[in-house]
């Protein structure tokens, strides 16, 4: 049912920009106002949550640690695993980042009869996130030749390389494929193995079936249905000059494609996805791991306000005289 529910909503949007813009021919909403509006709500709530995460006290130390401590100059010392110093802090989040280490040694596990519980290497859902997240990133640096004039050279590289197996017009692109193939696995993963369809929320589905459907969307506009290139890289050109004008001749299926994209920006900040930033953000990845040998002081503590009990005593010493109560300090001599 959560599935159902996420494809239900997927299928809401496609509907609603389908009537709005082809129906209804609202082209200034769907072609001006809904990206910049869902451009600005992207990049204000992104910047909210990082510097949210910036501003929470991390008082103590608290890395993960896959290896060896730096502990006595005879037992071998694991660098990366269990950095000790900035740098291997900054290689092990290179790996992190770039080829998803903590992933890769992710474990399955089995209950099997007996009952016997077993462990396995599961090394499909690292391929597979790896396969989409740099294919969705290939396609991203792709999309930027519509948003600039002239086209940086690294971007047609990528566009070169990419389309190394053309065939015909228009180019076949690898990451299409590779992407489509990789969120599609994602989705019937979690839809087919039982334990992770029973931890699986709306909010895991609506991510993947909303990508999902800006992935089709954008090879059937480029495969299938007739759609003016010159027009849309006008309007994108337009957009990123603050020119607002919207050419003739761009086809509905565009303005479908372009609001699941403005809805994935919206819905960014505010979901799961959000992990692109705060693995940069997380102390267990971040810190290094020398509680031992460096005394670990708060970088967010701020100056606070102390009255000790000296200050309180001298503050309100006749009082408590007067009242019978005890003193360290008498007037002129100093109790011991």
């Amino acid at each position: 049912m959560k599935a159902l529910y996420s494809l239900f909503l997927v299928f809401a949007l496609v509907v609603v920009s389908v009537l709005g813009a082809g129906a209804m021919e609202w082209h200034s909403l769907f072609g001006t106002v809904i990206p910049y509006a869902a451009f600005l709500l992207f990049v204000i709530g992104f910047c909210m949550r990082v510097v949210n995460w910036a501003k929470s006290p991390v008082p103590f130390r608290i890395p993960t640690t896959c290896g060896q401590q730096k502990s006595l100059p005879w037992i071998k010392h694991s660098k990366i695993e269990n950095p000790f110093t900035t740098s291997g802090v900054v290689v092990r989040m290179l790996l992190e980042v770039l080829c998803f280490r903590s992933l890769f040694r992710n474990t399955k596990i089995d209950l099997r009869s007996g009952p016997r519980l077993t462990f396995s290497s599961s090394k499909w859902l690292w391929l597979g996130a790896l396969a989409f997240h740099y294919s969705f990133l290939i396609i991203v640096i792709r999309h930027m030749r519509f948003f600039t004039e002239p086209v940086p050279g690294f971007i047609s590289v990528f566009d070169a390389v990419d389309g190394v197996l053309q065939l015909g017009a228009p180019t076949i692109y690898l990451t299409d494929g590779i992407f489509l193939l990789a969120i599609a696995y994602l989705f019937i993963r979690r839809l087919v193995v039982p334990h992770m369809r029973y931890i699986s929320l709306v909010a895991d589905f609506f991510p993947l079936l909303l990508i999902l459907a800006i992935g089709i969307t954008g090879i059937a506009m480029r495969y299938f249905v007739k759609t003016d290139v010159v027009a849309i890289k006008e309007l994108t050109m337009n957009l990123v000059q603050l020119h607002p004008v919207i050419p003739e001749g761009i086809g509905v299926i565009f303005y479908v494609h372009l609001f699941l994209v403005c809805t994935l920006l919206v819905y960014f900040p505010l979901s799961k996805l959000m992990h692109m930033g705060g693995v940069f953000m997380s102390p267990t990845r971040n810190m290094a791991s020398n509680n031992r040998a460096v005394r670990h002081i708060n970088p967010w503590n701020y100056p606070v306000p102390v009255h000790t009990y000296a200050e309180y005593e001298d503050e309100f010493r006749e009082r408590m005289i007067e009242s019978g109560l005890p003193v360290d300090k008498q007037e002129g001599v100093e109790n011991v």
